[in-house]
Order: structure tokens, then sequence, then C-alpha cells
């Protein structure tokens, strides 16, 4: 099936996406993807390291006439968010990833596509397996689990590449140039229950809310785009305090990165009370819809009685503390940035509710362009679910970018961007994570950029890549390649460093 994508422009991009989409890559589990880029390298004869994390660093020379400039990083990253529709069979382990052409769009059979950062993969393989692509001395890192925790750029090692210009090809909208990002942290909520007979009189149903959108939780978290966990807390929030519904199981959204598009739960409702709650379903289905008429269509509210009737519930003060605390606990946009218009600054998104042997695992992850504000965000939610005596602990996160002013190379890119276009690129900052963070924080002073060809829906199965800015995002990248500045002289250099030695020694 994904041959059909080798007719696209441009062939060498397509070609090694192709190759890419036959390879599982989930975050944490990129075995097969870091065991394929080392073949690629030995297959083209690129020199290779391999860090012990599993990241993976070409070194490719300059092409003829290019030895001059200075060594570029092309820099992405190698893992994938693994989502697929419920009544997709995908092991996302084992098998390919299936693209589909759909008018203007390659998208995926029924999960996601990968493009982000497949494309960025592609794109730093296509620029080295190319000839006629005129480059300075390129190093091309290509990082793990950055899905899931930035893993591969915490544990990069600056002393395996000497570059410090940096393209990261991560971004997801063709047309704009990205020079800082968000920080962002992870706030881990375990709420502990016990279990106890389900009352009697009473019938297991299993309600659900499908059908929503999802989406990435920087970049689409100011879209209105409902959350499946929430929506479906305001129904078993009610239901308690109208039907005395006695719940079993919550289960909604995978990702800490992802807005839930589905939640479950299941629970029991008294016999009497059946016909009614029946109907307040489908009265908050239509207060949903009402609710999200624009951005979420195919809302779907369903309740249905159990296939399995479990006989349990969990004990009663543990339910009041958990649908109390999911209600409260922020989700959504916090604050926006008082000096980038339009630019989201401060987010939570309640990412996750799983219910485990004993406990509650609750997920939800926070960013934001400003230290103290994130910190400020994850202590709220902390507050949230202490009240509810919650066991609650936070991840060490990662750092902003802070845009650069004076960026080198960012110049270039829109200078490169206008001849080539002939109009202007936007140069912002996005409110995702990039690895830039982290990397700027190893190394002070790198110059870097980030941008992509157009996708939309990431991190849900609705993930898509606009097929004509695939060409426009190799254009822009090899004429930024070409037009690389060129090296400072040697002995510069050299007087550079006893200047520094003599000033350190004063």
């Amino acid at each position: 099936m994904n041959e059909c994508i080798l007719d696209l422009k441009p062939k060498g991009l397509w070609k090694e996406f192709q190759g890419i989409l036959g390879v599982p890559r989930p975050s944490k589990k990129e075995a097969k993807m870091v065991a394929y880029l080392e073949k690629w390298a030995k297959d083209h004869k690129v020199k290779y390291v391999k860090e012990e994390c599993g990241n993976i660093i070409m070194s490719v020379p300059a092409t003829k006439g290019m030895e001059d400039r200075e060594t570029i990083v092309l820099q992405a990253h190698m893992d994938m968010v693994c989502e697929k529709n419920g009544d997709k069979v995908h092991d996302f382990e084992k098998d390919p990833i299936e693209a589909v052409i759909k008018g203007e769009w390659v998208h995926a059979n029924g999960t996601t596509l990968g493009a982000d950062d497949g494309m960025g993969v592609a794109g730093a393989l296509a620029v080295i397996a190319d000839p006629k692509v005129e480059h300075g001395p390129l190093e091309c890192i290509f990082t793990v689990d950055e899905e899931t925790g930035l893993t591969g750029a915490e544990k990069l090692n600056p002393k395996n590449f000497t570059g410090r210009i940096l393209l990261n090809l991560d971004s997801e909208d063709e047309g704009e140039i990205f020079i800082g990002c968000a920080g962002g942290m992870d706030t881990i909520v375990k709420m502990w229950y016990d279990l106890e007979p389900a009352p009697e009189d009473s019938t297991a149903y299993r309600i659900s809310v499908s059908g929503l959108k999802g989406g990435h939780s920087g970049d689409d978290i100011n879209k209105n785009l409902a959350n499946a966990n929430k929506l479906l807390n305001r129904i078993l929030w009610q239901g308690t305090n109208w039907f005395d519904l006695a719940l079993y199981d919550f289960q909604g959204g995978n990702l800490r990165n992802a807005i839930a598009r589905e939640a479950t739960a299941v629970a029991y409702i008294p016999n009497d009370s059946i016909d009614d709650f029946l109907h307040y379903v489908r009265d908050m289905e239509k207060h949903f819809k009402q609710e999200y008429q624009v951005t979420e269509p195919t809302l779907k509210v369903t309740a249905e009685v159990a296939e399995k009737q479990p006989g349990l519930v969990i004990d009663e003060m543990s339910q009041f503390n958990l649908l109390n605390s999911l209600y409260a606990c922020p989700h959504g946009v916090i604050a926006m940035s008082q000096t980038i218009p339009n630019f989201v600054e401060t987010s939570t998104n309640l990412a996750s509710v799983k219910r485990q042997e004993g406990y509650f695992f609750i997920q939800t992850s926070q960013r934001s362009s400003i230290e103290s504000s994130k910190q400020d965000v994850a202590n709220m939610v902390e507050s949230v679910f202490s009240l509810a005596e919650a066991d609650v602990e936070h991840t060490d996160g990662y750092p902003g970018w802070a845009p650069n002013p004076d960026s080198v190379i960012c110049d270039i890119a829109v200078k490169c961007y206008k001849k080539r276009f002939k109009k202007d690129p936007k140069v912002k900052a996005i409110h995702a994570g990039l690895e830039c963070g982290l990397i700027g924080d190893k190394i002070p002073g790198m110059d870097m950029i980030s941008f992509g060809p157009t996708l939309r829906g990431v991190h849900s199965p609705d993930e898509r890549c606009e097929i004509k800015t695939v060409q426009m995002f190799w254009d822009f990248m090899c004429d930024i390649l070409k037009n690389a500045p060129k090296a400072a002289p040697k002995t510069a250099k050299k007087t550079a460093k006893k200047t520094a030695k003599k000033t350190t020694k004063k």
C-alpha cells in the first residue's frame, strides 16, 4: 500500500519515508529503527556513532566547493506516537504503517502516520543520499524517545558532534520558522481505592465518550478540542448525584502529550433508574455536541449494558475523591503570552486516567514559556489531588528554548524563504516542546531554528501530511544548506582560543 507515495515529489524524500513506514518505532522501543539507521549508514558508507541510549549520529563530509562552510547539524527524532482507532487491528511493535493518499494529504489507515517526526528523519537521510544537494559538513542526529520523555536529547553527548548551527526538522507548519519553545513537565497521580460488592438491584453499564479528534497537547491545546476524560467525568459526577451511580472502572486517554480522544467507564445503575439514566446520557450528548459543534462534529456518547457484570465497585469515598478531583483538575490554556500576540504561554493537559489494581493512575502534563508559571500550574494540579489524599509526584521536566534575536541561521533561513517563495515566512515560538530546549541547555549559544512540512492531527489517527508542503520543505532545507555561513578561518579560531585562555588566567 505504501508504494503509492513513491510517485510523489520529491522522490528521494518520499522514498526514505516509505522505508521508515515499514519499521516499527514506538517511543522507548526504537531498537528496530536504530538497527535500520545503522544498516542505512553502512549501505551508504556514512560514518556514524551509536550512543548508549540509542541515538544515531551520522557525519557527512562537505560536497565539492563547500568545504569552507560551517558544520550544520540536522536533527530529528526517530520515535513516533502510537495511536489507533478503536476498531483498527494493529500492533505498533510489529506491523508497518499503511500510508493512504486522500486528495492533497497523506494519511495512515486507522493509525497515526508517524510523519512526526518520520518526515524529519526522511529529509535528513534524503540530503545525505542525494549527490545533487550542495552542503558543507553535516552531522545528522537521530534521537530516541522524544515523544514520551525527550530521553535521547537529554542523554545526547555533545562530544559526539562538533556543529554549532542546528536545523531541527520537527515542526508542523510550512512557512513558519520557530526560534523558541515552551518547557514542560508531568504531574503523576496515584489515587488508591478498595473494592466492595456492587449494590443490589442494579446493573453495570459501559458509558463511553468517543469520536473526538484528539491532538497534540501543545500545538492544539488552544483549539477548543474536547477532552474525553473531562466529558466522561461530567457524566459520572452528575450521574452519582442524581442516580446513585456506583463506579467500577474508568479508562481514558493514552499518552501524556495527546488530548484524550476516547474514555470509557463501567458503573452500576439502580434498576429503577435505568430509563432516566439513559435519557440523561442522551441529553448530555446533546449538550456536548452543542458545546463543541464546530470542533468535534463526530462526538459520540453511548451507554450500554456491560458484557461482563463485575459484581464489584470501588468504595464510596474513593469514588467521591476521584470524580471530584477530575472535575476540579484544570485542563487547557491557563495563560496567553503578554508579549507575543495569540501565543499560548501556559497550559495543562489531563492526559489519561487508568484503573490499575488498587489505584487509579492519572497522568497530566504542563507546559509554559516561563519556568515559574510551569511550576505554578503543576502545583495547581498537585493541590487538587492532594485534597483527595492522593500520592502526587512531578517529573524533572525539560527546559524551554529562549528565542535568539541575533540568530545567524534564522536570518539566512528568512532570506532563503523569501527568495524561493516570494513571500515572508512567519518567525515565531511554539507552545509544544522541542528538543532544542535540552540541546541548547547542554550547549549554550547553539544557533538553532526549527521547521517542517505541514502536518495536522498529530498524535491521533487523524494525523496527515500535506503533500505539496513536503516539496516546499525540501527546497527550503536545501537552500539553507547551500547558503550556510562560511566557517571562521582556523587562525582566527586559534587566536580566539588563546585570548580566551589569557582572559581566564587573569
